[in-house]
């Protein structure tokens, strides 16, 4: 991995200059799918390509497919940090109905297929694109789940597949189930693992302090009516 990222930032020397299509956005931390993390001043998704400025000048362009995630780094003050919790059954039940949202028949089968809570994968969706199969993130997410390129190779599904609503929705709740597995099934950390890659949980050893993270959980939880731990 050390030999990986010594390359990454060396690639970087190299990226000094390039044409901008539209303004960057601004972000200050990228987590590589080599599990490496950089801070970043600003970054730009181009294609199937990711410039990221660095904070001691210049550039490093990768592929996106290198990219786990890219989470603006504001940490939350201690007092509203979220604590782990089991508050929620995230399995399948006999008694879970079909979620009345768009794709809802979709989103079942495939929840009930993994032993998923299909409301949950529904909040999910619904926090996550607003149930636009064809959504693309500033970051790079994409789909109905939003699945990073590098999140959806992990699970075979290839990135001209990515925007098919039953491969994303299937790609996606294996990779929540999979957090679940590695979590005890404590759905902040399953959440957090989503949306800010299960490294950043395991640093922190819980839901990481990003201001990012904390509030997709709180969206979550209130899509699902619950009281945020």
């Amino acid at each position: 991995m050390a030999a990986r990222s010594s390359s990454l930032l060396a690639l970087g020397a190299l990226w000094l200059a390039g044409a901008v299509v539209g303004p960057a956005a601004r972000a200050e931390l990228a987590i590589l799918a080599d599990g490496s993390w950089l801070k970043v001043t600003a970054y730009e998704v181009q294609d199937r390509k990711v410039r990221f400025d660095l904070p001691a000048g210049g550039r490093l362009t990768v592929s996106i497919e290198r990219v786990e995630r890219i989470i603006d780094d504001e940490i939350v003050p201690e007092e509203e940090r979220i604590e782990d919790d089991g508050v929620f059954v995230v399995a399948f039940r006999d008694t879970d109905e079909v979620p009345e949202t768009p794709y809802g028949e979709l989103i079942y089968e495939t929840a009930r297929r993994h032993s998923m809570s299909p409301s949950l994968i529904a909040a999910m969706v619904r926090a996550e694109s607003a149930f636009d199969p064809g959504a693309v993130s500033p970051k790079g997410a994409r789909g109905l789940l939003q699945l990073m390129p590098a999140t959806a190779s992990r699970f075979g599904i290839r990135f001209d597949e990515i925007h098919d609503p039953e491969k994303n929705l299937d790609g996606g709740v294996r990779y929540l189930k999979w957090l679940g597995e590695r979590f005890a099934h404590d759905l902040p950390r399953m959440l957090a693992g989503y949306n800010a890659g299960e490294g950043a949980v395991d640093r922190y050893a819980g839901v990481p302090p990003f201001r990012e993270t904390t509030n997709y959980i709180k969206r979550i939880f209130g899509f699902l009516e619950l009281e945020v731990p």
